[in-house]
């Protein structure tokens, strides 16, 4: 435990003392700012029937998606890059370690880019003059939406970064990752609704319904059982790609 939370805190340091990591989080914080200052715009136009939580969480979305390749593209690329990757493994930590390690890093690390949201409801909610608009409950459901599809995007990335020793290849090969889900569940959004397996595997890659079910206020077990085993599958992946130095 002591070797994970030192190489936990290594990783931290390498995003909170370079550029890089606060030029992704004042990427995020103006993405998110602009996008919720357009939004409140377009309400005073046109009002929505829908939450507010589901109006902001379908125009952000992208920014789950986008942004995780930049987190996670430097874990192992840079380390096997810079010559650094073999000591490290040969120091006396574990690989499942090491991953789990740099994985919980960039959620870290993830989690923060997304505190500025939090920011921006608080200051809906101050000026809304219905001051119960904004349901703790449905708060919640919706971090925890953002988090579990943010810990699947971040272990892609995290395989990603494994398979190269390429920061800018590890950035695409993730992006691809994660394009290829979300246009999976654009597919099954159009497929009409039948009883065949088929159609049922396919609408567990129906990401935008489990976004707005979480933006709702609505748990359900099946995404999070889906987002959490696809989440553990590419981490099992990733270390397999990182024991795999032993076989050559």
């Amino acid at each position: 435990m002591q070797a994970y939370l030192i190489l936990t805190r290594r990783e931290l340091a390498s995003y909170f003392l370079s550029l890089t990591g606060y030029l992704i989080i004042a990427a995020s914080m103006f993405l998110i700012g602009s996008t919720v200052f357009v939004q409140m715009v377009l309400l005073q136009q046109v009002p929505s029937t829908i939450p507010i939580t589901e109006v902001f969480y379908i125009t952000l979305f992208w920014l789950i998606l986008l942004p995780t390749p930049a987190i996670t593209m430097r874990l192992f690329a840079l380390e096997k890059f810079s010559g650094t990757f073999e000591t490290l493994m040969t120091a006396p930590v574990s690989d499942l370690q090491v991953v789990l390690a740099k994985f919980t890093a960039a959620m870290v690390f993830y989690i923060v880019t997304w505190l500025p949201l939090l920011g921006c409801l608080l200051v809906v909610r101050h000026y809304a003059s219905d001051k119960t608009a904004f349901d703790a409950g449905v708060v919640g459901s919706t971090f925890l939406g953002s988090l579990l599809l943010g810990s699947m995007f971040i272990s892609f990335g995290c395989c990603a970064s494994a398979m190269t020793r390429s920061q800018i290849v590890a950035a695409i090969i993730s992006l691809v990752f994660g394009s290829s889900v979300c246009l999976l569940g654009v597919l099954a959004g159009q497929i009409v609704d039948d009883a065949s397996w088929q159609s049922k595997a396919l609408s567990c890659f129906s990401l935008f319904d489990h976004m707005h079910d979480f933006a709702r206020g609505v748990v359900d077990t099946r995404p999070v059982v889906f987002l959490v085993s696809l989440t553990l599958f590419f981490l099992f992946l990733t270390l397999r790609i990182i024991e795999s130095r032993r076989w050559k």
